[in-house]
């Protein structure tokens, strides 16, 4: 027999689970009033700028004891929802569907957004370019491999801005049908996969066959339905085609990380806690590039992010990616970038967006 206060505390939880549902409804309901007034001004319904400041609030309203994290999560999704409401919301990324940017996509948009699987990062920009898809989500570096060259050199060129930043840890699982890691004898995924995890692979599959594959989720797809064979890739593997995951964090590095980008029209507005990407070249005269960079010194800008990339028309040639820390709306740096444009032969701001506040 269940004790009485038990009971008791059981029926308090559903009280506030009626209370939680009806608020829910409330806001939705305000939600979709506040569609129909962007709709009117032709605003964008995904505001990044609006959602950081609705997470800042959050932090400060939260006392626990439920954790920062799991009150994130909710309300992303919470958000998701909404933004459905207003309008379904298209996302491209780079496929196939279960990558590490399919993961980032679905952590960021939430779950309610629709999203279409690219072959390659230029084609995520050519869909949001034609207005086919309204936004998308590339890779743009690594913390261990380096910056993604494809994505910077179609930043120079695209008409979009950067809108937000994705921080995500890559974190491999071993993925199977079968019930223990005693019954493998054949593993398989993407080359850098194998390579994240090749410790790991040694002191736990002394004598397993490793098998190359095109991508991690073909890997899962693979090795659905056999017991003695598995999969490293992403826990969204496993979930969207549906196998056990036997391990998680397989990976030797747990700092591995992987930055996206949120590309898109418009601008996004000043948050208070922001980051400005750029990318500018310099005369081949000597001092130009400290010149240049002293503009930021003098207005004490500090630069998240120098980065030289080679121009692809002119040989041996480079220009500058920079990330800054503040907004294009600051005096000071507006400033600085008036200063800049004098000092350079090519400028161009690839967007002012929130600054992320950690990973995914």
């Amino acid at each position: 027999m269940k004790p009485r206060r038990l009971e008791i505390l059981r029926g308090k939880m559903r009280d506030k689970d009626r209370e939680i549902v009806r608020l829910l409804n409330e806001r939705a309901q305000i939600s979709v009033q506040i569609g129909k007034v962007k709709g009117e001004g032709g605003m964008q319904v995904y505001d990044p700028a609006q959602e950081a400041k609705v997470h800042d609030y959050l932090r400060e309203l939260n006392a626990g004891p439920l954790p920062q994290k799991a009150l994130t999560t909710i309300f992303r999704e919470v958000i998701s929802a909404s933004r459905d409401l207003q309008k379904p919301m298209t996302i491209a990324f780079l496929g196939p569907e279960a990558s590490f940017s399919h993961l980032a996509s679905r952590l960021h948009f939430g779950e309610s957004s629709i999203f279409f699987p690219q072959t390659g990062i230029s084609r995520v920009f050519d869909e949001v370019e034609k207005g086919s898809i309204d936004w998308g989500v590339v890779p743009v570096e690594n913390s261990l491999e380096g910056s993604v060259n494809v994505t910077l050199d179609r930043l120079i060129t695209t008409p979009l801005k950067i809108r937000a930043e994705i921080y995500l840890r890559i974190s491999q699982c071993l993925i199977s049908s079968a019930k223990s890691m005693k019954d493998i004898r054949r593993i398989y995924s993407h080359p850098q996969a194998l390579a994240q995890c090749q410790v790991w692979l040694r002191t736990n599959f002394p004598n397993a066959f490793l098998h190359e594959t095109e991508s991690t989720a073909a890997a899962v797809q693979m090795i659905r339905g056999k017991k003695n064979e598995a999969a490293i890739g992403s826990s969204l593997a496993g979930k969207i085609y549906g196998v056990h995951l036997l391990a998680e964090g397989i990976e030797d590095n747990s700092s591995n990380m992987t930055r996206f980008l949120v590309i898109g029209n418009g601008e996004s507005d000043a948050t208070g806690n922001d980051k400005t990407s750029l990318i500018f070249a310099t005369p081949h005269s000597p001092g130009s590039l400290h010149s240049a960079l002293s503009a930021f010194a003098r207005r004490k800008i500090n630069l998240a992010k120098i980065e030289s990339h080679p121009v692809k028309d002119k040989l041996w040639e480079y220009s500058f990616f920079i990330d800054l820390i503040g907004h294009v709306t600051d005096r000071h740096v507006r400033s600085c970038l008036q200063e800049l444009k004098k000092k350079t032969t090519f400028l161009k701001i690839l967007g002012s967006y929130p600054k992320s506040e950690g990973a995914l």
